[in-house]
């Protein structure tokens, strides 16, 4: 099979078919989608399809994701939030600390103030649910300060990536249990330009910074885009030892395939190279998040 046919087949038919709708479904069940494994790895990896074994559906869900910014205004079914926590709390936490939280924000006023310190993503409005996820050691403190204890590693450098690794890993399993259900998500890292902004907004005690946030919701024909290709997993997996060897070839294959993307999806002419070079040469483009330390430890993370 082609990779141009690939990226035609596999899609979900909630992408696919505007007038499915998840909604009327049971939705205990992940939604109907293409199981092939050489259309999704050909997806997902353009020419370098590695020589992948295992499949099952939930390994084709998630060769699935893509990042959508085009949402319908259709509330998501009853329950969601809480099943989405509830995949979120199944996470992998560092020692069961649970040093993270998540704040589900309704009030459009809120929601367009955070369009505001993200650059204008309008879709944080659109979207039927909008979530904020949380580095939080604050309820770890409250709890050492009821039981009369001191936390001496609370304000080391380790303890926030903790907090903030946590977060990611907890986000991770919500947008897995969500692209299951045929929902469709995009992360908010732009959350980060004020994150003191942030927390005034949302009311968050010391020692808790929000680290990204994430619109969810069911996606718009147009919204649902196709599957961006990633880097050749031989820049990635390494055996015993790191060899980057071969890495300017394999970067090279990489800048064809993120170009050739760009052109389908009609987006300004980029390769990956060159967004590489965009996104990390100059200062600006980091949108006040050269600041970041400093707000961190503002926020109640010292960083010793």
């Amino acid at each position: 099979m082609s990779t141009a046919a690939a990226r035609t087949l596999y899609v979900r038919r909630s992408d696919s078919d505007p007038t499915w709708n998840a909604k009327d479904t049971t939705m205990d069940s992940i939604t109907p989608i293409n199981t092939d494994k050489p259309a999704a790895l050909a997806a997902r990896y353009g020419a370098a399809v590695p020589a992948a074994g295992p499949w099952n559906d939930v390994i084709a869900s998630l060769m699935m994701h893509r990042s959508v910014r085009g949402f319908r205004t259709d509330p998501v079914p009853t329950g969601t939030v809480e099943t989405l926590v509830a995949a979120a709390q199944s996470a992998s936490t560092s020692s069961n600390l649970q040093t993270w939280s998540v704040v589900a924000v309704h009030d459009p006023a809120k929601r367009k103030e955070l369009v505001r310190i993200a650059n204008n993503q309008k879709h944080i409005e659109v979207c039927p649910l909008f979530l904020v996820w949380v580095a939080d050691v604050s309820r770890n403190e409250r709890l050492a300060s009821e039981e009369g204890a001191t936390l001496e590693g609370l304000p080391y450098l380790e303890t926030f990536l903790v907090a903030a690794i946590d977060a990611a890993l907890a986000a991770q399993n919500a947008t897995v249990a969500a692209e299951s259900l045929g929902l469709s998500m995009v992360y908010i890292g732009a959350l980060r330009n004020d994150p003191e902004g942030v927390a005034k907004l949302l009311n968050l005690p010391k020692g808790a910074m929000a680290v990204f946030g994430m619109c969810v919701g069911y996606a718009t024909p147009a919204g649902a885009g196709e599957v961006k290709p990633r880097l050749s997993q031989r820049a990635i997996l390494h055996h015993d030892v790191y060899d980057a060897a071969a890495e300017r070839a394999l970067r090279a294959d990489y800048d064809k395939e993120m170009a050739d993307f760009s052109a389908r999806q009609k987006m300004p002419a980029s390769d990956w190279s060159g967004r590489v070079i965009d996104r990390l040469g100059k200062i600006p483009a980091l949108s006040g998040r050269e600041k970041l330390k400093g707000q961190v430890n503002a926020l109640g993370f010292p960083l010793k």
